[in-house]
């Protein structure tokens, strides 16, 4: 078991609202958002690009506020779990993304996340409506079809 898995196991025993797979997600939410953003921002045509480089660079300047993190979950839940997104996330007992700002700060206090000082639990907030995000708006978009060979 790595460090940081230890330290998830640890958070489930303390703050026993959300269960693992909750951690699990807002973790791989994170990663996915890093990835979006850095796929986007690279110039790929420059002949001295250098993808490790900019990787390791973006990674290191990089950082998302608690509103830019709460629309990359929801972007991660409809790409995951389309429909039954809302149905997901209530079954981890998350229900507004003030849910998000717990588990996220409950990973900063492990040490698993890292927050800047502008960042405030309050940026998690009242975010958006899972009822308007997840079944009223909802709709199947390119970004969230399988890609065929």
């Amino acid at each position: 078991m790595t460090d940081e898995s230890h330290a998830i196991y640890q958070l489930v025993n303390q703050d026993p609202r959300y269960p693992l797979e909750a951690y699990d997600f807002v973790r791989d939410a994170l990663a996915y958002a890093a990835d979006s953003i850095e796929l986007v921002s690279h110039d790929y045509s420059d002949p001295d690009f250098d993808i490790d480089t900019a990787n390791h660079l973006a990674r290191r300047e990089r950082h998302l506020t608690g509103q830019q993190l709460c629309e990359s979950i929801r972007q991660y839940a409809l790409n995951q779990y389309g429909y039954m997104s809302k149905v997901v996330l209530k079954s981890w007992n998350i229900r507004t993304t003030s849910c998000f700002g717990d588990i996220v700060y409950n990973m900063i206090s492990a040490g698993i996340m890292k927050k800047s000082s502008e960042d405030k639990r309050s940026h998690f907030d009242d975010v958006y409506a899972f009822e308007e995000v997840f079944e009223q708006n909802f709709e199947i978009c390119d970004a969230m079809l399988p890609r065929r060979s």
